[in-house]
């Protein structure tokens, strides 16, 4: 083949990407493409400031390597096909992804590539295993309960890494285009992005994984890997994370394999599933939500009145990333203390996530919900008694809770049992009126 054009979208590596590796391997020409969508640009300033700063990095590393990162605005097909016309493009190579608008784009793709000859080719990168890989038995087409998911996931051949390029060959009339200047974003205290940052990252990580079995849970220590922004954008590849650290020993390696499996499992469940944003897996669970928007107000701005809850909100505004516990434990008051309806909950931690991606944001919400794959979809976290648990001398609250910083060791995770003349000097309100009964925050 003489020039291919790798359509680069939530893999903007070029370490281990598959893609990018055999159109190097096949072609005397290569155009890596991005095509800046101005739909998803919209979809939260967080996760364009991210992207761009990606994109960026992915460009200084093409460069290097003799090509460079074409960029394109528009829609994503019609730029590509465009691209492919205006080169000679024989092929396009593309990394597969199982959200709703990712698989109608590589629809739209296979049929414009097959209006204009064109050669089009889906390649894995977005996940450890391929969605569809293991299947249980009895002609499912998924696996719904992640224990057996995870049995075949650890037990399945896993592909091998595949080297970055030697070089990368740019067709000399191609114009590489502008990148935009990158968006503010929202969030002050969010993280970089880009592969080389995403790598660093990693290398650090496989020093500290090793107590992660006990510390992955603890608020304040923040014994996470933080690299999950990095996995979403694929800046860096699930596949080589999960190597690396499964070629560790000990429970905390171990631990934290199981949570990429998290992470594919819902994948596999998204592509079975793409409504998952939007509609109930477990219909069963889609109950009496409360219409209460005063409420969903106060959720969203850490405003509740419950302080590990009020704590995880505000780190999410913060940081544009919330600590895994502090997402079940704010998820689950919205909707099993509160009563609200999860998919308000999806878009408002859409909004701000730099790692919010379709399968597992909308997976884990429905799971907290109890419309999702949850085997006990009747749980719910008491906040109280998660936050003296993991947060037992209420470090994380005072960290984005300032109001409370005076308020001494867990006495800060129920402020309404202050003494009245020590609580009318916080500047902190007390539960919200509809949720004033402290048999809420005490019921199991």
């Amino acid at each position: 083949m003489h020039t291919a054009i790798v359509l680069f979208t939530r893999d903007l590596r070029v370490h281990d990407h598959p893609a990018l590796a055999a159109a190097c391997a096949n072609a005397e020409q290569v155009v890596p493409l991005f095509v800046l969508d101005p739909h998803l640009q919209r979809l939260s300033a967080n996760r364009a400031r991210f992207l761009h700063q990606s994109l960026a990095d992915l460009r200084e590393t093409l460069r290097r390597l003799g090509g460079d990162l074409v960029i394109r605005t528009g829609d994503p097909v019609a730029e590509a096909i465009k691209l492919a016309t205006e080169v000679g493009a024989e092929g396009i190579a593309l990394s597969a992804d199982v959200s709703g608008y990712a698989r109608r784009r590589q629809q739209r793709l296979e049929q414009e590539c097959e209006q204009h000859r064109i050669s089009l080719r889906l390649f894995p990168g977005t996940t450890v295993v391929p969605p569809g890989e293991v299947r249980p038995g009895g002609g499912a087409d998924h696996y719904k309960v992640f224990s057996p998911y995870y049995r075949a996931w650890e037990s399945a051949k896993w592909r091998d890494e595949v080297a970055t390029p030697a070089r990368v060959v740019l067709p000399p009339e191609v114009s590489p285009g502008e990148l935009p200047e990158a968006p503010a974003g929202e969030s002050p205290a969010a993280a970089a992005g880009g592969e080389t940052e995403g790598r660093r990252r990693l290398t650090t990580w496989l020093r500290h994984v090793g107590p992660y079995d006990d510390l992955h849970n603890d608020m304040p220590a923040d014994g996470t890997s933080r690299l999950s922004a990095y996995l979403r954008f694929g800046c860096v590849s699930p596949l080589a994370v999960a190597t690396a650290v499964r070629a560790l020993d000990g429970p905390g390696p171990a631990a934290f394999v199981r949570q990429l499996g998290w992470r594919d499992f819902y994948y596999q469940v998204t592509a079975a599933f793409p409504a998952i944003s939007t509609e109930a897996y477990r219909r069963a669970g889609d109950g009496e939500w409360r219409a209460d928007p005063e409420a969903l107000r106060h959720w969203q701005e850490g405003t509740t009145g419950v302080p590990v809850v009020d704590a995880g909100m505000r780190q999410l505004r913060a940081e544009g990333w919330m600590h895994n516990r502090a997402r079940l434990i704010t998820a689950s008051f919205l909707t099993k203390h509160l009563g609200v309806d999860w998919r308000p909950g999806v878009r408002w931690f859409f909004r701000w996530l730099i790692d919010g991606d379709v399968p597992n944001n909308s997976g884990n919400w429905q799971w907290v919900a109890g419309t999702g794959n949850d085997t006990k979809p009747y749980r719910r976290f008491n906040p109280i008694r998660q936050a003296e648990r993991f947060d037992p001398d209420g470090v994380y609250v005072r960290r984005y809770v300032p109001e409370l910083a005076s308020v001494p060791g867990k006495a800060v995770h129920q402020p309404w049992r202050l003494p009245d003349t020590v609580r009318s000097g916080l500047d902190y309100p007390g539960p919200l009126e509809s949720h004033r009964d402290e048999a809420v925050w005490l019921r199991p």
